[in-house]
């Protein structure tokens, strides 16, 4: 995925707002939708892209859930249900970033224990730039597709109309 990370944690906190209306979920699942690129500073400002940035422990999804899973349950326990609430959304839009780059992206699954990946399209090098590959590829078909998902999720809260 390349742009549809951000609607897709917009679509995860419009869905938990809906069950749970807190304001700051939908801070919450953007920030986690867009957490596990963070990697790309250090990939093109320190690593300078030698290394494929889905190989740094932001973009390990045994990373997130044993950190996650935990803080959860601790929240749970202790009765904090709006923290608990955040982490769970929090980690969801993690999950769901990590499970869209296995589209058309090599993801690690069970890092640091095997470096096998999980890819469920490889988009061919059919042009010269690798962005017009993937931008003619029918993957991209699906990055629009949430983006189009996000937008009618956003019009239909504007026209909503509000209590008085």
């Amino acid at each position: 995925m390349l742009t549809a990370h951000l609607p897709s944690g917009y679509l995860i906190g419009r869905l938990i707002e809906k069950n749970r209306p807190q304001r700051q979920i939908m801070a919450t699942a953007l920030i986690g939708a867009l957490i596990p690129d963070l990697d790309m500073l250090y990939f093109h400002f320190v690593d300078f892209g030698r290394t494929h940035h889905h190989l740094f422990i932001t973009h390990w999804p045994l990373a997130w859930l044993a950190i996650g899973l935990p803080v959860i349950a601790l929240y749970h326990v202790t009765g904090q249900t709006f923290s608990r609430n955040m982490a769970v959304t929090f980690l969801g839009a993690v999950m769901l970033h990590l499970c869209l780059d296995s589209i058309a992206a090599p993801v690690f699954w069970l890092m640091p224990f095997t470096q096998g990946q999980i890819e469920l399209v490889q988009v061919p090098a059919n042009y010269p730039h690798w962005i017009i590959s993937y931008l003619l590829h029918w993957t991209f078909a699906l990055e629009l597709a949430i983006w189009l998902a996000a937008i009618f999720a956003y019009m239909r809260v504007r026209r909503a109309p509000t209590a008085p």
